[in-house]
């Protein structure tokens, strides 16, 4: 079975994707490193190589965690299987 997304711990909202043509409606299988299982989504966008997935559903202003780590907080609601990037997510900083 293929891999399509990456997830490295149990608190990440997002997962990567590591594959090309990931297309909305597809079923998608991810692998989560830290205890070295299986995750099933369904993606609900089109979403490119090296683009977040979001796992759970995201409010706007929510907090974006990755890699175990604040990478963010969303800008838009952000449902489950919906592509995560730069449109939907902005940093703290400022």
């Amino acid at each position: 079975m293929a891999t399509h997304f990456l997830v490295h711990n149990k608190a990440d909202r997002v997962g990567v994707v590591v594959v090309e043509g990931i297309k909305a409606g597809q079923s998608l299988t991810g692998w989560l490193l830290e205890n070295d299982t299986t995750l099933s989504i369904e993606a609900q966008d089109d979403i490119p190589l090296g683009h977040k997935i979001a796992l759970v559903d995201v409010s706007e202003g929510d907090t974006i965690i990755e890699y175990e780590n604040d990478i963010g907080r969303a800008v838009a609601n952000i449902g489950k299987g919906r592509h995560v990037h730069v449109h939907n997510i902005k940093t703290k900083r400022w």
